[in-house]
């Protein structure tokens, strides 16, 4: 009985952690782009949930999430933005899983925002020269300058929360 308990407990959890991963896409899209923001580029507030669900819970329920919200960007803007957000997504939500599997060489949760947020945005230009040209290449050095801030601030913001989450989920990161 007990066992049920706790994998309903998990399950639970990682629907809360996915709508709330919604939620925060949602709001996000309503913050107008700042003047120092790339075109498209967005804060990243939802990796933070992406970020705590795979250093909690692991790489296959943590990419669920990320599908979870590219789903929901297909739906509320479309395909290009299906894709976009499934590329980055998928692939930061990777990185971040892989990093928080190396126990032996621990990753603060600072670099793992970063690196996450490098990945997410390399990979959504990949996705942006294949459905245009590579003339936005030339995006590169803002998107890493980008990543390095939006990564710094969502890394910071779970080493803030994790406290918090770590009581409400009753589980470690």
């Amino acid at each position: 009985m007990a066992e049920i308990n706790k994998k309903t407990l998990r399950l639970t959890t990682l629907a809360v952690l996915g709508a709330l991963a919604i939620v925060l896409s949602a709001l996000e899209n309503l913050i107008p782009p700042l003047p120092m923001m790339p075109p498209g580029a967005k804060l990243g507030l939802s990796n933070i949930v992406t970020m705590f669900a795979a250093g909690t819970f692991g790489l296959i329920p943590s990419l669920a999430i990320a599908l979870l919200k590219a789903l929901f960007a297909g739906a509320t803007r479309g395909v290009t933005a299906l894709l976009m957000s499934l590329a980055g997504g998928l692939l930061s939500t990777l990185v971040m899983g892989l990093l928080f599997r190396l126990k032996r060489h621990a990753v603060s949760l600072l670099a793992v925002g970063i690196l996450g947020a490098v990945a997410h945005n390399l990979a959504q230009l990949c996705v942006a020269v294949a459905l245009t040209n590579s003339a936005v290449l030339s995006y590169l050095p803002f998107l890493l300058l980008y990543a390095l801030v939006t990564g710094s601030v969502t890394g910071s913001a779970l080493r803030i929360l994790l406290p918090a989450l770590k009581n409400v989920t009753r589980l470690g990161l």
